[in-house]
């Protein structure tokens, strides 16, 4: 059973429905016959290599918020993912654009560690302060999850990967998807956003069920 996950690697629910997806798995009697692909998703196919400005600042101005109305938010998003174990700290955090990340999550893919190197992105840009946009860093955390330092300088280097990310953004787009985390099991069945634990369990159960129940054709 496919299940496909649109994110981005600078969303903090994204984040949170990661953590909470995984967790879900391990409750789920298939799981073993489950295979998960993550999907390009950005969120501001616009915005500048490096932001400019503080997390808290681009929020209120994003949503026409006071600075104290959007460090509230922040720090609400803060404590939530603290309860799934998730460590957030947007004081550090450097946003820019995510084309090039999402670049590397395809040549993951294609490698066999696209999990562990999403981990990693997320991890890095919500909790150590990684500069979500630079290539050193980029470069540093591909590296570390086992892909080829060569390999990763050169999709860096030109356009590898980039009609990849563009096909999975206009399909979410064909979707219907306006949000992420989007998650989509067998082409079908959709559930949207970073949902409880049970909740993923149990829909994953629905689809099985419905599923294994299809004849074969």
């Amino acid at each position: 059973m496919l299940v496909e996950i649109w994110v981005d690697v600078v969303c903090p629910w994204c984040a949170v429905g990661h953590a909470r997806f995984r967790r879900a798995l391990e409750d789920f009697a298939h799981a073993g016959d489950v295979e998960v692909v993550y999907r390009s998703y950005e969120l501001d196919p616009n915005a500048p290599a490096r932001r400019r400005g503080s997390m808290t600042d681009h929020l209120a101005a994003k949503y026409g918020l006071s600075v104290d109305e959007a460090r509230r938010m922040n720090d609400h998003m803060v404590e939530v993912a603290a309860l799934d174990g998730l460590t957030f700290d947007f004081d550090r955090a450097r946003a820019g654009n995510t084309f090039d990340a999402h670049r590397l999550l395809q040549l993951a893919l294609v490698r066999g560690c696209q999990h562990e190197l999403l981990d990693s992105f997320l991890r890095g840009y919500f909790a150590e302060g990684m500069p979500v946009a630079d290539h050193d860093a980029l470069v540093e955390r591909a590296v570390a999850v086992g892909l080829d330092a060569a390999e990763v300088a050169s999709v860096l280097g030109g356009d590898t990967y980039g009609a990849e990310v563009r096909a999975d953004e206009l399909r979410a787009h064909q979707l219907g998807v306006t949000g992420v985390p989007f998650f989509l099991v067998d082409g079908r069945f959709a559930i949207p956003g970073a949902q409880p634990i049970e909740r993923f369990v149990q829909a994953l159960d629905r689809a099985w069920a419905k599923i294994t129940a299809s004849p074969v054709p």
